[in-house]
């Protein structure tokens, strides 16, 4: 989805800085968001390719000037009443109005560490015979959709390299519209020279873990 979450190689924001200390936190605040995002019950829907959609429909001007975990509220928000378990009423109120939803047991404090071991996994082990092998040269999409997708703006339409198959991964694009959709996945160098014009004459190289059907063989 083509949209202000996708900047990567945009002219006019500035320099990246470098100089923010190395905190996982800036304030108690975000610190309290991080822990009910993993202490949140949720519905089966919230999958993690569809919370990265709803963050893609932020407007503009908040995706750019507000905190990146106050953008994660106002997700959560979104998430609540799209989903029926909260009204805007409560939410605005702080207060519930009805019976709470029955989304599953209460995560308990004593249960966050071995909760934080099992990492989700997004692979199977019914896999699909890959299109491509190491070595062959691919060309990216060159349109987008209106949907979630992981292939940035700036290697749409552009030529790369396939430097590794990585397996059989959940599409993206699909399990943000609530489908369960395998492909393989692949590792794609491209030259930075033909991303962006200043970049000419420099040998550097973008990697990019791309779904199959983001590649076209280019003969």
């Amino acid at each position: 989805m083509d949209g202000v979450h996708d900047i990567g190689g945009v002219q006019g924001f500035g320099p990246v800085r470098t100089d923010e200390p190395d905190i996982p936190f800036k304030t108690e605040w975000d610190a309290r968001m991080w822990g009910l995002n993993g202490a949140m019950s949720q519905p089966d829907n919230w999958t993690l390719d569809w919370w990265r959609h709803v963050r893609e429909l932020i407007d503009p001007v908040d995706y750019l000037t507000r905190p990146y975990f106050d953008q994660w509220a106002q997700i959560y928000m979104a998430l609540m009443i799209d989903s029926g378990v909260a009204s805007l009423e409560e939410i605005v109120s702080g207060h519930a109005k009805g019976p709470n939803p029955d989304l599953g047991p209460v995560l308990k404090a004593q249960d966050v560490p071995a909760t934080m071991r099992h990492a989700a996994k997004f692979d199977t082990d019914d896999q699909i015979e890959p299109a491509f092998a190491k070595g062959s040269k691919v060309t990216a999409n060159a349109a987008g959709h209106s949907g979630h997708t992981r292939l940035p703006r700036y290697a749409m339409g552009r030529r790369g390299v396939v430097q590794a198959h990585h397996g059989t991964f959940v599409f993206a694009d699909a399990k943000a519209r609530g489908e369960e959709v395998y492909e393989p996945l692949y590792s794609v160098a491209f030259a930075a020279a033909d991303l962006w014009p200043e970049a000419q004459g420099r040998k550097d190289c973008i990697y990019l873990d791309l779904w199959e059907s983001y590649l076209e063989a280019d003969d």
